[in-house]
């Protein structure tokens, strides 16, 4: 992978944390850093998961991608809220 596709991924990882967290109903104690760290974990693996069902690359806009991304930040976000909420 080049730079720019890490770069990419980074900006792609931020904004799918916010939707994720945008989704998740009720107020989260989260801070923004562990949204972004979260974002990013679920565009790498929402692009591994897309890639490996053969929906990764199409000619337009990869909904079906970004659908499984924000789903697994949303997974993401909800399962650190409840390890937070355990301490």
């Amino acid at each position: 992978m080049e730079i720019s596709g890490i770069i990419s991924a980074i900006v792609i990882g931020i904004i799918i944390g916010v939707l994720g967290r945008l989704v998740l109903p009720g107020r989260q104690r989260t801070g923004i850093l562990w949204t972004i760290l979260v974002g990013i974990a679920a565009a790498f693996l929402g692009t591994a998961i897309a890639a490996g069902l053969g929906v990764a690359d199409s000619k337009g806009i990869d909904w079906i991608e970004w659908l499984i991304q924000i789903a697994l930040a949303v997974v993401g976000v909800a399962a650190l809220e409840r390890l937070k909420s355990r301490h």
